[in-house]
């Protein structure tokens, strides 16, 4: 009986292991790290959660509704910053712009 245990426990994984390394499960990882973004982005700048918020997240551009033009100008010259830091902070996220509505 102790041999057959030792066998089940080679081929037990976790399920985030089968998750995050699992091809079959890569789009819904993906949409999972969006949904973070949107969820965490006035944790992440907490500065900004008066003047903008994150609307939804969709094929690597991330969406907010800014407060107003000067605003939306502002923040799209520190685009780059702000991609960056999201990186930083959320592991494996695939983000190439940010597009600011109003």
């Amino acid at each position: 009986m102790p041999n057959e245990f030792r066998k089940r426990d080679k081929t037990f994984r976790s399920i985030s292991e089968i998750l995050f390394k699992e091809k079959d499960f890569k789009k819904m990882v993906s949409k999972a790290k969006e949904e973070e973004v949107v969820i965490r982005f006035s944790e992440i700048f907490p500065e900004l959660s008066t003047i903008s918020k994150a609307v939804k997240f969709n094929y690597g551009v991330l969406y907010l509704r800014v407060e107003n033009s000067v605003w939306r100008s502002e923040l799209n010259l520190k685009q780059t910053a702000i991609i960056s830091k999201i990186k930083n902070n959320i592991k494996d996220i695939s983000i190439d712009k940010i597009k600011f509505i109003s």
